[in-house]
């Protein structure tokens, strides 16, 4: 992260110095399309960030610049000031759910950039709302505001000013990253606990495949599956998927389309998968975390059919590489593959992904190791 060139186009742009807040992206080691359907995830933030420098003006005015694009935008407090720039109604966002909140919020000035793939599935967006939640929490609320909350006020944003009826877990696992760690969140009481995660203690490494294939959530079948848990959970006569069994589904099959039954069972294999991998962990047991990886990845191919030919082929060489396991992360629709590979396979396994990888689409993947990082913080520079 060029920290110096965000300072630097600061000043340009508003000709004098900020403070600075951070906030990560995210890996899931499972528990996907889980969250808003009640059941468990199991994030972890990585050293990949959005960075921020910002300064209250004195105005009621938000004068804010993205370095990464180049773009300038302003805009008012209101709920009708809401800007054309996209990236910017992510900020907008956050400002209006604090205010709506009772929280207080000033005009400032902002220049912000980031080290997150965008639409690999390590969520951006997420970062971005997680930095400005913090840091206009710091500045202005005397951090009053409790950390689930900022994670809520983030998911709020992209519900009301993006178009993505998101689940918790992006923001929540980027203002509670504790480095070294994973999180078992539970989505329906919010219960959480760290579980430390070494995985070279073990002879392993942790590395994420991105097919360079971007997604787009925002109006997308993204939405569509949680339309179809929302269905079959009223049919089962619960709010949620959470708890729901296949012998419960196979009762009320016949009351369901075939596509709805698909989502269904996908969610319920999941939730369960990510509580056997927990188990696993703790038993130190990375062969039966591999298997549920590779089971995930085939669910969401086959049952919630978010997956597409290049993770697919990804997944498929990593299994013929002996990888220990290897699924597609995140929403959806392109992204990365995350891979549990052991450390001896390392080095021939990412040789011949690139190499089949490329032959097939005319373009090597990219490849990002991962490491476990803390949270949303402010930067003392």
């Amino acid at each position: 992260m060029d920290i110096k060139l965000i300072r630097q186009k600061f000043a340009e742009h508003f000709g004098s110095e900020g403070e600075m807040y951070t906030s990560p992206g995210r890996i899931n080691l499972i528990g996907e399309h889980t969250d808003y359907n009640g059941g468990f995830v199991f994030p972890g933030a990585i050293d990949k960030a959005m960075v921020a420098e910002i300064k209250p003006n004195g105005t009621d005015t938000i004068r804010a610049y993205s370095v990464d694009l180049q773009d300038y935008a302003e805009f008012g407090l209101n709920e009708e000031d809401k800007p054309s720039a996209s990236w910017a109604c992510y900020i907008f966002g956050v400002v209006r759910e604090i205010i709506k909140r009772g929280g207080v919020v000033k005009g400032f000035d902002t220049a912000f950039a980031g080290d997150v793939p965008l639409g690999a599935g390590m969520s951006s967006s997420a970062a971005l709302e997680s930095t400005y939640a913090f840091a206009l929490n710091h500045i202005y609320n005397e951090d009053k505001i409790d950390k689930f909350e900022l994670a809520r006020i983030g998911q709020s944003t992209e519900h009301n000013y993006c178009g993505v009826k998101c689940g918790i877990m992006d923001q929540f696992a980027s203002i509670f990253g504790k480095k070294g760690n994973l999180m078992r969140l539970d989505c329906l009481s919010m219960e959480f606990a760290y579980f430390p995660f070494d995985p070279e203690k073990f002879g392993y490494r942790l590395v994420l495949l991105d097919s360079v294939v971007k997604h787009e959530l925002v109006g997308s079948p993204y939405n569509r599956r949680r339309e179809s848990c929302e269905r079959v959970a009223a049919i089962l006569g619960q709010e949620t998927l959470r708890g729901a069994t296949m012998e419960k589904l196979d009762e009320i099959k016949g009351q369901i389309s075939e596509e709805d039954y698909m989502r269904a069972r996908y969610v319920i294999g999941e939730e369960k998968r990510v509580l056997d991998v927990c188990a696993a962990l703790e038993a130190g047991d990375l062969e039966t975390v591999g298997e549920r990886m590779y089971q995930t990845h085939w669910g969401m191919s086959k049952d919630y059919e978010v997956s597409c030919e290049e993770l697919d082929l990804l997944a498929t060489i990593a299994k013929d590489c002996g990888v220990t396991g290897s699924r597609i992360m995140g929403g959806g629709f392109g992204g990365c593959t995350i891979n549990l590979v052991k450390c001896e396979l390392y080095d021939s396994f990412i040789e011949t992904a690139k190499r089949k990888f490329s032959a097939a689409y005319g373009h090597e993947p990219k490849v990002y190791d991962v490491v476990i990082s803390d949270g949303a913080r402010k930067l003392e520079i």
